[in-house]
């Protein structure tokens, strides 16, 4: 009993570096398993592990409990629907949801960060974890609109990448504002949803890096 109570206090001091690596491992393997409906499978067993931790993670700050259970519930629930009903309409959904889901935990993490009166490891594994989320969101985003309205973003023929990866791609790198101009939105909704996220990126690491600062306290060593 003592050590899995000991086991659990590691688990939640660790929770937001356990949350950012399953984000950073979701998106290292993506490129790797968007290939067949096995691989895909598999995929979508290891996406579950970010939306289980984020909600946990998410549910500890007050007011947030319901609304990321009800999303994650209904993401998880469209996500095997989908399996089984290929509409374009299901699909779509599902991809809709993960971005309510993905900038719902955006939202509760940042309001955490937002009132941190000091900074610890934990303040910046979940800023870096937001920056992470903010490109889930727009990535789910791209996912809903190029199922929906096919035609709406323009892929390069040559990539090997399966689609999905390659607007995951396209995700971060407009959120970074570096743009290589290989995926290319063409209908007009999408192009103003990629000028929003390289707008959200930049005025996010500003506002992040500017609260970060104004809450370091040095620490005292003279003590």
């Amino acid at each position: 009993m003592r050590l899995g109570a000991v086991m659990w206090q590691f688990i939640q001091g660790r929770r937001d570096l356990f949350l950012l690596l399953s984000l950073f491992l979701v998106i290292l393997l993506y490129p790797l398993l968007d290939h067949d409906d096995v691989q895909r499978l598999v995929l979508g067993g290891l996406m579950f592990a970010p939306l289980l931790l984020a909600t946990v993670r998410v549910a500890q700050i007050k007011g947030w409990v319901w609304p990321a259970v009800l999303l994650m519930t209904c993401a998880v629930l469209c996500a095997v629907l989908s399996m089984f009903f290929r509409s374009s309409t299901m699909v779509g959904l599902k991809w809709g949801i993960l971005a309510a889901f993905f900038g719902l935990c955006a939202v509760g993490l940042f309001s955490y960060l937002r009132t941190a009166h000091t900074i610890c490891d934990s303040h910046l594994y979940t800023a870096v974890t937001i920056y992470l989320l903010l490109g889930l969101k727009w990535f789910a985003l791209y996912s809903a609109f190029d199922v929906l309205c096919p035609g709406s973003i323009q892929h390069n023929t040559f990539a090997k990448a399966g689609r999905h990866a390659e607007l995951l791609y396209f995700s971060l790198i407009t959120l970074s504002t570096i743009g290589y101009g290989d995926v290319v939105p063409v209908q007009g909704e999408v192009r103003i949803l990629a000028a929003l996220e390289g707008l959200a990126g930049v005025l996010y690491i500003a506002i992040t890096v500017a609260l970060l600062v104004s809450a370091y306290r040095p620490r005292d060593d003279s003590t």
